[in-house]
């Protein structure tokens, strides 16, 4: 494994960035404060091809790796956590799902639309009260001749409101047995699927956050993806990818945080000097410096083993794990630093900071993550 970066993936990279300081910093302020998802937005990422980082050419996509994918989120997140946390969740959930398990058939039906940001993609497994216990979802599905029938409610989704398209685990099975669930793709407008509560958060306020509820909505078999009864395996491998997204947004906020901390440091003074120059400042600085780079190595062990073909299911999780908790280290230093402007909504580490605590719990909470780890390195 080699650590310098491709020219590709270099020059994705400054796209994205370009994107981030030109579309999203005016602006990030105002959709954190009103709660916007800005759609218009994604439109536009994909029509350069951020919104199907790994979709192959032949169903529109950019057709890039985990590399790429990695440098993409890491930019947006640097600017604002709530953008990058909208594009992981369509690119690595639910384009990724349909690419993964979907028929060829499938794919040519819903990922162009997906990859060109047609059609914004939502993912749903989590419910109000299964949160890592997945295996005892509620929402069924019952099958009827050719028809599925979907009942049942999913919290927490990112885009449950505004997204075009969901894929969605469904229990078909007896509650916490083995193969008890299946994986499905609903269309946005379908009978019996609407959108119910949208939540009030602490951070991550221009990502849409919401409730997806089923009432008897009726679905063909055209609609499942895989065999019936691999929805838990197969949205556990998704997450394995998925964690390596969230680690990746976790250090491009860490990164936020960290480059305004410096610079704040470097022209703040005190007693004649920069703050910079005190040891109390300098240790966090360098802190700060030495932790987002093993974060960013443990990404890059997982983006490589996954680009190989390998099992990405521990590094993912170490990666996922130790990114995450570090993105809050970083910006709660940040604020320190920053002092009493830290906590004013008129300097950037307020928004890191509140932003940040979202990366500990999403696609599974670091306790969640130890868990993983632990069996993987146990059962070696």
């Amino acid at each position: 494994m080699h650590f310098k970066e491709s020219e590709i993936t270099q020059q994705v990279a400054a796209t994205a960035k370009q994107f981030a300081e030109q579309y999203i910093r005016p602006n990030l302020m105002i959709w954190d404060e009103s709660q916007e998802f800005p759609v218009q937005v994604f439109k536009e990422m994909g029509k350069l091809g951020l919104m199907g980082v790994l979709v192959p050419h032949e169903y529109g996509g950019a057709g890039l790796g985990y590399y790429e994918y990695n440098a993409i989120i890491q930019e947006i997140a640097k600017v604002c956590g709530s953008i990058g946390l909208s594009v992981a969740a369509h690119n690595s959930l639910c384009t990724n799902h349909i690419l993964s398990f979907g028929t060829e058939k499938q794919k040519q039906l819903w990922l162009p639309k997906l990859a060109t940001a047609e059609w914004i993609g939502a993912w749903g497994l989590t419910e109000p009260n299964t949160g890592s216990d997945a295996g005892n979802m509620q929402t069924t599905a019952v099958k009827e001749g050719d028809k599925w029938i979907l009942n049942g409610t999913k919290s927490w989704i990112t885009h449950g409101k505004s997204g075009d398209i969901a894929v969605v685990i469904c229990r078909t099975g007896e509650p916490r047995k083995s193969g008890n669930s299946t994986a499905f793709v609903v269309e946005r407008g379908t009978p019996g699927f609407s959108a119910g509560k949208k939540e009030n958060k602490l951070g991550m306020r221009a990502s849409e956050t919401a409730e997806m509820i089923f009432d008897n909505c009726i679905i063909t078999d055209d609609n499942r993806l895989g065999n019936v009864g691999d929805g838990f395996r197969q949205a556990m491998k998704i997450l394995d990818g998925g964690r390596i997204s969230i680690a990746a947004l976790s250090v491009g906020i860490a990164k936020g945080a960290y480059e305004a901390s410096l610079k704040y440091a470097q022209e703040r003074h005190q007693f004649d000097q920069p703050i910079a120059n005190f040891q109390g400042i300098s240790f966090k600085l360098a802190d700060m410096a030495t932790e987002i780079m093993a974060s960013d190595l443990l990404i890059w062990q997982a983006c490589d083993l996954k680009t190989r073909g390998e099992n990405v299911t521990k590094a993912g999780a170490m990666a996922k794990y130790y990114a995450s908790e570090i993105a809050v280290k970083t910006a709660n230093d940040a604020v320190q630093i920053f002092g009493g402007y830290g906590y004013t909504k008129d300097f950037p580490v307020e928004k890191f900071y509140r932003d940040a605590k979202l990366c500990t719990i999403g696609e599974g909470t670091s306790e969640i993550q130890k868990l993983v780890i632990s069996r993987e390195v146990l059962n070696q």
